[in-house]
């Protein structure tokens, strides 16, 4: 029988304000080795669009479901993200994949 792969993947894009777009991207560099030191977290890539600076593309992979949830409830999250990122963002998308 042919184990599933219990990883799940995310595509993050955010459209930040106009005059916000340095104080997201210092939110960024702030915010990703934190991410990247959490033991569930196997992935993380940012990347800034290069014709149009506002915006910004993540790329994460976590070991499961589980760890998505400890991510989300973590203080750099909650703090760097949802209370100091997201009031910066006219639009915010994401979405989940499970990989095969």
């Amino acid at each position: 029988m042919e184990q599933r792969d219990s990883r799940l993947a995310f595509t993050v894009t955010w459209q930040v304000r106009e005059g916000q777009i340095e104080a997201a991207a210092e939110i960024v560099a702030r915010f990703a080795p934190l991410a990247r030191a959490e033991p569930g977290l196997e992935h993380l890539s940012i990347g800034r669009c290069t014709t149009d600076p506002s915006r910004f593309l993540f790329f994460e992979i976590f070991k499961d479901a589980a760890a998505f949830a400890v991510h989300q409830e973590t203080p750099h999250f909650k703090t760097m993200i949802l209370e100091q990122a997201l009031p910066l963002l006219d639009q915010r998308d994401r979405v989940q994949y499970a990989l095969v």
